[in-house]
């Protein structure tokens, strides 16, 4: 776990802190931590370890340990999903890649005849995914 310079945090858990301040600033009283925070918090915690994340985070340390050791469940996120392009009108270009979200999540893509604002879109949903 390379973080570079010495107590500089891994931007990954920069931007998680900045979306629960976010939520922190605008929920009411009350309210519970949404389940997209939790299984954001959850997998920070698994790469990053419970306590850091929780401070981090300021989340109780039990809760998001009992959590992130839990077996993962049917989640909506973890089951595959087929997304279906329209039939293009030449099927000259081909193009095949692997995108990667740094937190686990993988999709390989075949495309046959594409056009590059799909690809893009694609791209930008899976990258931008809680």
């Amino acid at each position: 776990m390379n973080t570079g310079e010495r107590g500089q945090l891994p931007p990954d858990l920069v931007r998680a802190r900045k979306q629960f301040q976010a939520w922190r600033g605008r929920r009411r009283a009350g309210e519970p931590i949404p389940q997209a925070l939790w299984d954001l918090a959850i997998r920070l915690a698994n790469v990053h370890g419970v306590g850091r994340t929780a401070t981090l985070l300021r989340l109780d340390y039990y809760r998001l340990k009992k959590l992130a050791d839990a077996p993962a469940g049917d989640s909506r996120a973890s089951r595959p999903t087929f997304v279906e392009f329209a039939a293009p009108v030449t099927v000259a270009k081909r193009c095949r890649f692997e995108l990667d979200n740094g937190s686990g999540a993988t999709m390989r893509v075949q495309l046959v005849g594409y056009d590059a604002a799909d690809v893009e879109a694609l791209s930008r949903s899976f990258w931008n995914a809680p």
